[in-house]
């Protein structure tokens, strides 16, 4: 991530002297902590955030066709132009051009994609795709197209297709070994892109993996997941494996979340323990946190379903830990304000974490606060 955290503050700062504020600007946040930020212009969940060029975010629907963008060095959100559509469960992929291809969860039920640019704060239709799908996946590809994977219309879809930007068109790719929605993607070091777990057609959860090739535009299967998981989440890690969090008991009729994480090695196509505790151990179980990796290396992950709070079981957490990949374990951090699913998490480019809206429906639903994680 660039490291930009001296010039963050310097405009901070020009920010409040042009405003002719008198007050001393905040003192910086201790590291390993959670402050408050700006509130959201809309209670959102289920929505996309996406780190623009300019190092702004953009939240885009989840409630309805509303977009706003975050701006770091003023710490608020304001308003930009409405999506062409109402959306959820979408995605956003920021292309190599600067614009931001927003693909399906278009709730009048069309198999649509538009184009958000940030010069003009505009969205615009573009082409098309195959069907409509949501709770699939995008994945930027090295040579610039995007690949969408699965997700879901009455079950599990096992096509795929690639959206080409100069054309603006989608064209079909090989399907899927397994038919999934509510599943990771993850691109690799090799160009490959790895797609793991998630809902198949006959609703139960996934424990199968596979690879895309992008050169010959076919699925293969690689190792299985130690357990089925859905709404899980997945990152790259610096030295090319993906840590895989989250996970719900399958065994459970109220969404009993289960203490896992594990690695995925490309070099073997194998899976290994990812060193997370369990909740006897201390941490709270979950599924439906955020995970992103920060400068260090490290990855941040917070929030989620929880079953720590037996009040609340089925309630959201704040609630976050760090897992080291040198020494293959996990630590706790400082919690967050909110307790919060469905949320969004965003490394900003001075190395800091926005994490945004979610909801906890057993404390009130769906919320419009955000705030910053400084590691």
């Amino acid at each position: 991530m660039a490291q930009r955290h001296v010039a963050h503050v310097g405009a901070s700062l020009a920010v409040i002297l042009a405003a002719g504020a008198s007050a001393v600007p905040a003192r910086a946040a201790a590291s390993g902590t959670f402050t408050a930020t700006g509130s959201t212009e809309e209670a959102r969940f289920y929505n996309t955030a996406t780190r623009l060029p300019s190092g702004q975010v953009l939240l885009a629907g989840g409630v309805d066709d509303t977009a706003e963008v975050y701006d770091p060095a003023s710490g608020t959100f304001a308003g930009t132009g409405n999506m062409t559509a109402p959306r959820a469960e979408h995605t956003a992929t920021l292309l190599t051009n600067g614009q931001v291809l927003v693909a399906g969860g278009d709730a009048n039920g069309n198999p649509t994609s538009e184009l958000y640019d940030p010069v003009t704060g505009a969205f615009t239709a573009t082409g098309d795709m195959t069907t409509w799908r949501d709770n699939h996946t995008a994945t930027l590809l090295p040579n610039g197209e995007v690949l969408v994977a699965g997700g879901s219309t009455s079950t599990a879809l096992s096509s795929a297709e690639l959206y080409n930007p100069t054309t603006g068109t989608w064209t079909p790719t090989g399907s899927l070994t397994a038919a999934r929605y509510e599943h990771t993607a993850t691109l690799l070091a090799t160009g490959e892109v790895l797609v793991a777990g998630g809902i198949g057609a006959d609703f139960k959860n996934l424990s199968s993996a596979e690879l895309y090739n992008p050169t010959t535009g076919t699925w293969t299967p690689t190792g299985s997941l130690s357990a089925p998981r859905y709404l899980h989440d997945a990152v790259l890690l610096g030295n090319g494996k993906v840590l895989v969090t989250g996970q719900e008991n399958p065994g459970s009729p109220v969404n009993e979340p289960l203490p896992s994480a594990e690695l995925y090695d490309p070099a073997t196509g194998a899976w290994s323990d990812g060193g997370l505790g369990g909740c006897s151990s201390g941490f709270w179980c979950e599924f439906e946190g955020r995970a992103v990796v920060l400068s260090s290396g490290k990855v941040l992950l917070e929030g989620g379903l929880s079953t720590l709070i037996a009040a609340y079981r089925q309630g959201a957490t704040s609630v976050a830990r760090l897992y080291d990949p040198a020494t293959n374990s996990w630590s706790t951090t400082g919690s967050m304000i909110t307790p919060r699913r469905q949320h969004t998490a965003t490394v900003l480019n001075d190395g800091r974490v926005l994490v945004a809206n979610g909801n906890d429906f057993k404390r009130g639903g769906t919320t419009t606060s955000a705030e910053i994680y400084t590691p």
